[in-house]
Parts: C-alpha cells; structure tokens; sequence
C-alpha cells in the first residue's frame, strides 16, 4: 500500500513516521502528479488558511476533490478537518468539500487554550486513545451518512464518511498508532460497519 502525506504545511514527518511504523509505504505530496499511483491520502494538521491557499497555487485542489468524489481513502486532522468539511463558518477560502460536516475553526480557543484529554473511541477497540488538541476544531454539524466517532463532552472531534476519516486532534502527536491503522483498515475494507 502507498500513502500520500500533503507536503505543504505541518505535521508531515509525524504522520510519514506513523505509517511507516505500520509497515506502510508512506510518501510526501506536494504536486498533483505525485497523487498518481496512491492508494490513500493523509491531509495533516497545520495552519488550515495556509494549507487551501498552497492546494490552490500547486493546483492540488481540484484533483483531491476528484478523488474524494470517486470515494478515495482520506485521513485528515486537525487542519486536515477543517479541509475536508463542505462548510467551514470562519475559513475564506473554500474547503476540499469531501465530507458531510460543518466545522468551526479553533473551536476550543488559540494556541494557549491547547490541552491533552483521553478519548473514548469504539472504533479502536477498548481503552482511551490520547488526543492532542492543538487550536482544535470541532464538527458542528454532521449530515446523514457521517459516523461520528468520538465526542468530548458535547464536541463532535471525530467521524468517518465511508473511507474519509477526520478528527479534531493530532494522533500523529502520539505513539499510539490505533487510528492510523484504523485508517488502513479503511483502505482494504478491513472494518466494521
């Protein structure tokens, strides 16, 4: 299996490294012929303004939204999140538009307001799965189809739209790899319903 990590902005290394942990070939991704050959897309946390604005200048935009409309696996956290959703109530430029989800930027405040909670996902199994909340956005609103994942307290920080997976918080961050080999298992269909 080949992975692609959106190269532009972030925690690329973090998630090339979790991957390649995973015994999975896990490349970085800065032009669009680079998307030729993947099998999945990872979309890393960053700065999510910085981030559209780099897929619209590297003419990204529009072949992930290609891909994402023939139902091709994307991970994305964090700022990856916020890129996925078709709404974004704070973002000026237009997001991928991949996933039935409303979400509000820095939902939990700026950079100072970051925090570390133990998450209960039960997609992964049993056991907490530590999140890593880092000017964190939350899922608003979650259209049929949407299975949300995992919430803190009322906040909706992840969910899954048949092989896109998204979240609010930086797995990548830990060495828990759950939720990238959960993603894995989105891939080949290795998972529950």
């Amino acid at each position: 299996m080949k992975i692609g990590v959106l190269a532009l902005q972030g925690a690329v290394a973090e998630h090339i490294r979790a991957l390649s942990t995973l015994n999975t070939e896990a490349i970085p991704i800065r032009l669009p012929s680079e998307l030729n050959g993947l099998d999945a897309l990872v979309i890393p946390g960053g700065e999510s303004t910085t981030i559209a604005k780099l897929l619209s200048d590297y003419r990204l935009m529009q072949p992930i939204r290609k891909l994402a409309s023939r139902g091709f696996p994307i991970f994305g956290t964090c700022a990856g999140m916020i890129l996925l959703a078709r709404k974004v109530a704070d973002l000026d430029l237009k997001p991928i538009g991949a996933m039935g989800i409303e979400v509000t930027r820095n939902a939990f405040g700026r950079q100072v307001a970051s925090f570390e909670a133990d998450l209960n996902i039960p997609a992964l199994g049993d056991g907490t799965f530590h999140g890593i909340f880092i000017r964190a956005p939350v899922i608003q609103k979650a259209n049929p189809g949407v299975e949300v994942l995992c919430q803190l307290n009322d906040n909706v920080v992840a969910a899954r739209q048949g092989r896109i997976l998204a979240c609010a918080f930086h797995p990548e961050l830990t060495d828990d790899l759950r939720l990238h080999r959960y993603f894995l298992d989105l891939i080949t269909g290795d998972y529950s319903v």
